[in-house]
């Protein structure tokens, strides 16, 4: 059963029992990159295991460089 969440302000369809590393295949996100769940701060090591639920907002955010 397709689960609807939400990535970065846009909505987006992943399978059942999704993680927020199949959300950032989804987007092909390139790294350096930080997630935030539902505004929780997630890190790397836990993406893989973060099993998401319909209706997550998911924050992809790089940093910016310069000056």
């Amino acid at each position: 059963m397709p689960m609807h969440i939400t990535i970065n302000s846009k909505p987006c369809v992943l399978s059942e029992n999704a993680t927020i590393a199949d959300a950032l295949l989804a987007i092909q996100a390139r790294p350096p990159y930080a997630v935030a769940v539902n505004t929780v701060f997630v890190p790397a090591p836990e993406h893989s295991r973060h099993r998401l639920q319909v209706g997550d907002r998911i924050e992809v955010i790089s940093p910016v460089t310069g000056g």
